[in-house]
């Protein structure tokens, strides 16, 4: 039996019921013996009994699914080669507090704060665009001009809030929440400036040239400059994503 027959089933049942008592109470205003107080007793009931079928009939009732409407324009502003490898990957958990007061009528004090962890995963390399160098095809070297300091190349966040307090006339708005996880990111790309995460890329990035010239018969001349530049990444990361 489907929900709908069952519905009908159960509103025929309370029908009956409703007319049965009041048939039943017009039966008993006719006899001498029964007084006010029965009659309403009896009413009191009919309309507990109504109350309950009509209850259970709405809970029977099965609401039909939402309607769920999409759309989306995807715009490709532009398209250009690059070639940037990634030398290192580093993740960072980074405690930050907020705590901003003002001053309600310029007098009383009203403060709200909350305390946000940023997990952070950190994609640091080079981009090739930016290299010099010279190559010596009869002694069959390269040398290295110019090398550019390892940059930030991608990052991924994800922030957690803890202990938000919040007054009635000092409330977290959007803007407010916004400018909370910039800082807070802020904090981690220093966290990874100041961090090993450049010379593990320089390292990496002195290796993989090393090994890649050396499978052409190549030998590569004046490393060090990769290290000299490996040593922390600039003070404003170029960040790709986040």
């Amino acid at each position: 039996m489907n929900t709908k027959n069952t519905k009908t089933i159960i509103w025929l049942i309370g029908l009956a019921v409703v007319i049965s008592l009041g048939f039943f109470m017009y039966q008993m205003t006719q006899s001498e013996s029964v007084n006010s107080l029965m009659i309403l007793l009896m009413l009191l009931l009919g309309l507990m009994l109504g109350g309950l079928i009509t209850f259970l009939a709405l809970k029977k009732t099965v609401s039909p699914p939402p309607v769920i409407t999409e759309s989306s324009h995807t715009i490709a502003e532009s398209m250009r080669k690059v070639f940037k490898i990634v030398s290192a990957e580093g993740h960072f958990n980074e405690i930050y507090n907020y705590e901003e007061t003002s001053r309600i009528f310029n007098f009383i004090p009203s403060k709200k704060k909350a305390l946000v962890i940023v997990q952070a995963k950190v994609l640091v390399g080079y981009d090739f665009e930016k290299f010099k160098w010279e190559i010596d095809e009869q002694n069959r070297s390269v040398r290295l001009v110019h090398f550019p300091p390892p940059e930030i190349l991608s990052t991924e966040t994800d922030y957690k809030y803890y202990n938000i307090e919040e007054q009635f006339f000092n409330l977290f708005s959007k803007d407010d929440l916004a400018k909370v996880q910039q800082n807070g990111k802020r904090q981690v790309m220093e966290a990874a400036r100041k961090s090993h995460l450049p010379q593990v890329a320089a390292e990496q990035m002195r290796t993989l040239l090393t090994e890649l010239l050396a499978g052409k018969n190549f030998s590569i001349e004046n490393t060090s400059v990769i290290r000299d530049q490996g040593k922390m990444l600039p003070q404003e990361p170029q960040e790709a994503g986040s």
